[in-house]
């Protein structure tokens, strides 16, 4: 009789130990189906994406992604290219990572002119485009431009007589379509005076700076040529002046020109040449705590065991202290020619609220030499081993009037200077895109457009290589004689194995 009455009981408690049981599987199975949506709904509202691609080709530039944090309203970018075009899956991409960076701020249509005709003949009647070429429209407040194939691309269509399909030899799609967005955004554009007068380079085509002058104007900027000799001050529309490498010294009328603009708030950027005599101009900047000095910035090098060799080729680096170069901040560029050394004053010998800070200095290893005509190698290495240990300041911003607080906006005066002019040119920026990106950073910090300081987008190119003769002669032995020899010795080894 207690063995029956004991084992309902039993039963009752192996069946709630069950419910137990099946109640934390469920509680459990909701708890994961609970954390599974909350990890997918945080991933899709805060995620990152990471380009591996070989050059960054689907990456924005920080010039780029700054800028568009800076766009108050609404861009609405149409895309007009019909699939045949070489460039159309990559730009297509580079929207896509134009609409991510903008969060929320660029829409995007896609019409295919050769299926959609009603829809594209719409929009053409609206933006007036009377062209058949493939194009992006960019409507922002009621204002538009286009932006055509050719001008995103350089395509080699060389091939197209022996069957060939044009082929991309650069792609500058962020290039054009960043310049396109400032100048709907900004609209009118911002004027800089170039100055000439004193056999600076000019800004015709042929010469020497046609790659700064296309860089810089890609940036809703527009040169204005500008003789000291004509005018009797510097027109008002003119809010900051560039000064390259000037071979004659200014006049004392030029000087009062110089100093007035610089009294009103004026802008200036000036790249001096060393070997030029320039001894009001040097005293201008002397009376703004920045002095040029008479010598050249010297290296040697060693290129064998015992062997050096001297060069005067500048290898500098910028620091980051200034919002000119705090993206640049580490980053080396190659200052071609002769450079001089500049002394900037202490705290004390400065004048009333003026802040002097350098941007650009000399690698270790340089010395300043001021008997820089003397062909006296022992001289030279005496003063390198004195000398090489001493930082040595190419470059600095000079600010009247400012504030030290980046967020406080006052108007100032500002001046950049740089102790070297051949750096910018042509031959010079086409293998070393910081001295652009370093440029343009100082107009856009003379133009008080900080936000628009960063590392330009780079031009995509594909992967080439050549072959001497000598080299296409080794590639000729390895593919008819070492790569079947390969496997030819592999299998003879295996026969004689099998036969031993």
């Amino acid at each position: 009789m207690a063995d029956e009455t004991k084992q309902p009981r039993a039963r009752s408690g192996k069946r709630i130990r069950r419910i137990r049981i099946g109640f934390n599987v469920l509680a459990q199975i909701i708890l994961i189906l609970f954390l599974a949506v909350m990890v997918n709904s945080i991933a899709f509202k805060h995620y990152a994406r990471w380009d591996f691609s070989r050059d960054q080709k689907y990456e924005l530039s920080d010039k780029t992604k700054r800028f568009l944090k800076a766009i108050k309203g609404k861009m609405r970018i149409t895309i007009f290219f019909s699939p045949n075009t070489p460039i159309t899956t990559d730009v297509q991409n580079l929207l896509m990572e134009y609409q991510y960076a903008g969060k929320g701020k660029i829409d995007i249509e896609h019409i295919d002119p050769e299926r959609n005709l009603s829809r594209a003949k719409e929009l053409f009647d609206k933006y007036k485009v009377v062209t058949d070429e493939s194009l992006l429209v960019l409507d922002y407040e009621g204002r538009n431009k286009t932006v055509k194939a050719s001008e995103m691309a350089d395509v080699d269509q060389s091939g197209m007589a022996l069957g060939e399909g044009p082929r991309v030899t650069a792609f500058k799609g962020e290039q054009a379509i960043t310049s396109a967005m400032m100048d709907l955004v900004e609209g009118k554009k911002n004027a800089l005076g170039y100055v000439l007068g004193h056999k600076e380079p000019p800004l015709s085509e042929g010469s020497t700076i046609t790659v700064l002058k296309t860089f810089i104007e890609n940036e809703n900027i527009k040169f204005q040529e500008l003789n000291l000799f004509d005018v009797d001050a510097i027109p008002k529309d003119l809010k900051a002046i560039m000064i390259i490498g000037p071979q004659y010294d200014f006049s004392d009328r030029e000087m009062k020109l110089l100093r007035d603009f610089w009294d009103k708030q004026g802008r200036i950027l000036l790249l001096l040449d060393p070997s030029a005599k320039t001894p009001r101009l040097d005293g201008f900047l002397s009376e703004l705590g920045v002095k040029a000095n008479d010598d050249r910035l010297m290296a040697f090098l060693r290129t064998g065991i015992q062997e050096l060799a001297l060069t005067r080729d500048v290898q500098a680096h910028f620091l980051g202290d200034s919002p000119i170069t705090k993206r640049l901040a580490g980053a080396n560029a190659l200052f071609f020619g002769g450079t001089s050394s500049l002394t900037l004053a202490s705290d004390h010998g400065r004048g009333a609220n003026i802040r002097i800070e350098p941007l650009v200095q000399a690698e270790k290893g340089y010395f300043a030499e001021t008997d820089y005509n003397t062909e006296d190698q022992v001289k030279l290495q005496a003063d390198a081993k004195r000398n090489s240990n001493t930082p040595l300041t190419i470059g600095a911003a000079i600010e009247k009037g400012g504030s030290a607080d980046e967020r406080v906006q006052v108007n100032s005066s500002r001046l950049v200077v740089v102790s070297n002019a051949t750096f910018v040119q042509d031959n010079a920026v086409t293998q070393d895109q910081q001295a652009l990106d370093f440029v343009s950073g100082s107009v856009n910090w003379l133009l008080s457009r900080e936000q628009l300081i960063g590392i330009a987008p780079k031009i995509s190119k594909p992967l080439t290589f050549t072959l001497n003769e000598d080299a296409l002669r080794n590639l000729r032995w390895i593919v008819l004689i070492f790569m079947p020899l390969i496997p030819a010795v592999i299998g003879t080894v295996i026969w004689w194995q099998r036969r031993v």
